[in-house]
């Protein structure tokens, strides 16, 4: 089969590929940035765009001793896996790089490459594996930044992700990704911004979806005019959403127009909570997977009433309501002194107060004294960052016989999973009862996880 557009994978801006390697290349297996992996001459070669199975011709655009990165100039066979793009600026546009294999294969990916991680890298392997978390594979993604430029050898402004390996903005006039009502205001931002005085002084837009309203999040760097603000007034009224600006960091973002717009927030349905959140703070981005991976990670927990449990990295309590709910009492702990407020006030809000608590703590350096102060949990959650929890998990360790008998652990990043997993079974004597993968990012290479460990 011969296909020159490659499923629509091209190398965006990057520099111009060198001439083809002469032959065709067998492709093994994909990397966590989903790009095919070949070996030519005992070097490995990443290829974007291709597919376990394929035979593909492919041209270098970056060459390293060990390794070189390549385009997908032509496919000589293709893997049943391959379909097509749905959207016309794949390849181009950064936000997906995986629309080319069909939803059941980017699910089997991931899990394959949480599964070589933990091997590799943590050298563990789980008892058994969880079945994958998924949910809706379009319209999916509640939150989002786009960015915004003047550009006016492109004919003006432009609003959307980078292209891919770039930092110039894609010329995007569709997006499948986003809610389709959301993916419609494309268009129309650029027309808004085009009309402002400050449109070079508009870097970015901000997108939060709540169950009862649209934000959008106008990044400012000069102050609107009065007709400025009478646009913005115009285009939120028009297309039923919340504007906010936001002159300055992620805490200076107010409420605009309409200054009545329901409260933003989201449901946890199961747990019969509500959660209200600011439109710049953490929260996730796919609501639908959110609520599965939250009944999924508290059945791993089995909070019971007589319970201390601890939720480590706890953000606004995403985590820790849903566990408060059966344990006598959760700790949640969080770096940030505002989500700690947050996660508080919904606390409150939900008629958790008294079984849920909170603490602002830097849990890359965690301190055994404040450890020891929460008292003793008897169950952990920890939903760390990217750069995962090495310190968080050696200091809970190093409380011997007192530390948590079971640690669930939610991931966005396997590497750093593997590595702490690495720890929690080599040194502190857990086992890795099971993992599995989360697919919060459908279309992309993003892979988030969920693990439990548990000790005598």
């Amino acid at each position: 089969m011969h296909d020159d557009a490659a499923g629509g994978v091209t190398p965006g801006r990057a520099a111009a590929p060198a001439a083809g390697y002469a032959g065709v290349l067998e492709i093994e297996s994909v990397d966590h940035e989903a790009r095919g992996v070949a070996r030519l001459d005992g070097k490995v070669v990443f290829v974007d765009g291709a597919l376990p199975g394929e035979r593909v011709v492919a041209s270098p655009y970056r060459r390293r001793e060990k390794f070189d990165n390549a385009q997908l100039v032509a496919l000589r066979h293709a893997s049943p896996a391959r379909v097509a793009p749905r959207c016309a600026h794949f390849g181009v546009c950064g936000g997906c790089s995986l629309q080319h294999a069909e939803i059941r294969t980017q699910v089997a990916i991931k899990q394959r490459v949480l599964e070589d991680n933990l091997r590799h890298i943590g050298r563990v392997a789980p008892e058994r594996m969880l079945r994958p978390i998924e949910g809706p594979a379009w319209g999916y993604r509640q939150r989002a930044r786009l960015s915004v430029r003047h550009v006016p050898k492109k004919g003006g402004v432009l609003v959307g992700f980078h292209e891919r390996r770039s930092s110039y903005v894609a010329d995007m006039r569709e997006c499948h990704v986003l809610p389709a009502r959301i993916a419609a205001l494309l268009m129309p931002l650029r027309d808004l911004v085009a009309g402002l005085s400050i449109r070079d002084r508009v870097p970015q837009v901000e997108l939060a979806v709540g169950a009862r309203v649209d934000v959008l999040v106008f990044r400012v760097l000069l102050p609107p005019s009065a007709d400025d603000e009478a646009l913005l007034r115009r285009f939120a009224e028009t297309h039923g959403v919340q504007a906010w600006l936001q002159p300055a960091g992620p805490a200076s973002a107010r409420p605009f127009w309409p200054l009545d717009a329901p409260a933003l927030d989201y449901e946890l349905p199961g747990f019969g909570v509500r959660m209200p959140f600011h439109p710049t703070e953490f929260t996730q981005v796919n609501q639908a997977v959110n609520e599965v991976l939250v009944t999924r990670a508290v059945r791993l927990v089995d909070p019971q009433p007589g319970e201390h449990i601890a939720d480590f990295f706890c953000g606004l309590g995403n985590f820790t309501l849903a566990l408060a709910r059966g344990a006598r009492a959760v700790t949640g702990v969080e770096g940030s002194a505002g989500l700690v407020e947050r996660a508080r006030a919904n606390a409150a809000a939900n008629g958790l107060a008294a079984r849920a608590t909170f603490h602002a703590a830097d849990l890359f350096a965690p301190d055994a004294a404040a450890l020891a102060a929460w008292g003793r949990f008897d169950k952990a959650l920890i939903d760390p960052p990217r750069e995962g929890a090495v310190a968080l998990v050696k200091a809970l360790g190093a409380q011997g016989a007192a530390a948590p008998r079971r640690i669930v652990y939610v991931s966005c990043n396997p590497a750093t999973l593997a590595r702490d997993a690495g720890l929690l079974v080599g040194e502190f004597g857990y086992a890795l009862k099971a993992a599995g993968a989360v697919n919060m990012f459908p279309h992309t290479s993003h892979v988030e996880s969920i693990a439990l460990f548990e000790r005598d």
